[in-house]
Order: C-alpha cells, then structure tokens, then sequence
C-alpha cells in the first residue's frame, strides 16, 4: 500500500524519530505547522494503513512506525521501475546515469556498487 504524499512526508519525520507523541511530531515540522488535528488524521489513515501504531499512555499516545523506511523505499523503487521502465532495472539506470548530472566519480562509485554486488551473488 502506498503513502500519499502528506502521508509520507509524517512517516519521514517518524522513522527518523523513532517513536513520537503528537506533539513531537508537530514539533518536527518546518513552519508553517500543520494542525493537530490535520497529523491526527494522517496518523489514523496510515495506521489504518498498517504503516504506524502506538502506546497509549494515559491520553497520551506514542507512535511508531511498523513499516522499515528500507522496506518502503525498496517497494516504491520497484514500482518505479515496473511503472516507468517496463520493469527493466537497465532502462532505469540507462536514464538515471543519464538524465542526472553526476560526475565521473559518482558515476565511478556506482560501478564499484555493482561490481561488488555481481560479485557477491
């Protein structure tokens, strides 16, 4: 399941956190702050979403996230790749290495990425 945007951007500042209150996560947004009542909101779709739960403490609730920021990175790349370039991870390096300004030793540091990967498998 996918994250909108908002969404996505609350979950951004909770895994970086790690556990939060509301307040915390309010808090770590950049001005303006958005309402309390717009994060409560976002925190009941993604955890309807299984993407956050919480402690209740008193009235209190501390969330947290479920979904490893990894693990749903991994997915959203693989969607991208699937979506965009008909699931071919060349297309997609093809227009990364081509369509960013990378220099030569960035381009460099990926193919010691990979190298290392084929390597290893």
């Amino acid at each position: 399941m996918k994250l909108s945007n908002a969404e996505e951007e609350l979950m951004q500042i909770l895994w970086k956190q790690k556990k939060a209150f509301m307040k915390d996560l309010i808090d770590a947004y950049p001005e303006p702050k958005p309402a309390s009542t717009t994060v409560a909101t976002l925190l009941k779709r993604m955890r309807d979403k299984n993407f956050v739960d919480f402690v209740q403490y008193g009235r209190s609730r501390e969330y947290f996230p479920l979904v490893k920021k990894t693990d749903y990175f991994s997915k959203q790349m693989n969607g991208l790749i699937k979506n965009f370039f008909n699931n071919s991870a060349a297309q997609f390096a093809s227009f990364f290495t081509e369509e960013t300004d990378l220099s030569e030793d960035e381009l460099k540091e990926l193919r010691k990425i990979i190298d290392e990967r084929i390597k290893n498998q």
